[in-house]
């Protein structure tokens, strides 16, 4: 959770808004990744890519 307090405290600070998509495209691949790795919803997934 430090790790993304810092990421958001950076953004504020140095005024980097346009990180704010890359980074939340970043996080919905991995957590998509994630679900899709070990549930039955696997073979639907890896089609999209």
């Amino acid at each position: 959770m430090e790790t993304i307090k810092d990421i958001l405290y950076y953004i504020r600070e140095r005024k980097k808004f346009l990180l704010a998509p890359v980074i939340i495209v970043l996080l919905l691949l991995g957590i998509l990744i994630v679900i899709g790795g070990g549930s039955s919803l696997a073979p639907f997934i890896y089609t999209l890519f």
